[in-house]
């Protein structure tokens, strides 16, 4: 019996990339650095800010204080305008409510730094109730190390069986499959559906709807 649901946040609830991208195209250009294009931030983000900045800077400086200079520069422009453009994906609100009506507790377990996570999902989602909303901590390793998950089901006191991950990314599915859980792929995410099937997602959807199908035959023992 599935009784929670553990969601990434970036690329599988919401769409960010803009934002993401916005931010640190605007402290790149502030600091004398060329910006990348928009598309090229689908694949520099998913292991938290800093490594976000490190790579939008990579080929044009690898110096250790400049990067923490300029994330740190980041994290304050992003902190007025992380919800510019970031907006939910299609069918995500509904996909939440049903889970809600169903008694299916829902979490969010994010690389995003954990102001930013809470922020994002308390205004998009503020009618949504949510068991856990988690973010990158001082003290918790980054996913895919899966202590943010095992955090999230103790305090939610449900078991491995009992929960389904659901991720955009091959970081999401080494996370879930490192806390032991089964993992749903989201193709609509930063990533799609190649990188998922490769990385061993054990289901893969191309709407949010179905993940309510996967629970329900899950939960009748017909997968």
């Amino acid at each position: 019996m599935i009784k929670l649901v553990v969601f990434d946040l970036d690329g599988t609830l919401v769409d960010s990339v803009c934002d993401l991208a916005d931010s640190v195209n605007f402290i790149l250009s502030k600091n004398g650095y060329p910006i990348n294009d928009t598309d090229k931030y689908y694949k520099f983000v998913g292991d938290g800010t800093l490594k976000l900045v490190e790579r939008a800077l990579k080929g044009k400086t690898d110096d250790k204080k400049v990067i923490m200079r300029l994330h740190d520069e980041f994290l304050a422009y992003y902190s007025e305008h992380c919800l510019d453009k970031t907006r939910a994906y299609d069918g995500i609100y509904e996909l939440l409510k049903n889970l809600n009506k169903m008694n299916v507790m829902i979490s969010v377990a994010s690389n995003k730094t954990d102001v930013f996570t809470k922020e994002i999902v308390s205004k998009l989602f503020e009618e949504i109730a949510f068991s856990d909303v988690s973010g990158k901590k001082e003290g918790v390793p980054k996913k895919p190390d899966p202590q943010i998950v095992f955090d999230i089901m103790n305090y939610s006191n449900v078991k491995p069986f009992e929960t389904l991950y659901v991720g955009d990314s091959d970081v999401d599915v080494q996370t879930g499959h490192n806390a032991g859980l089964l993992i749903c792929g989201c193709e609509w995410g930063f990533r799609g559906r190649e990188e998922l099937l490769n990385a061993g997602s054990d289901f893969i959807v191309k709407y949010p709807k179905e993940i309510i199908s996967i629970i329900n035959n899950l939960n009748k023992g017909e997968i």
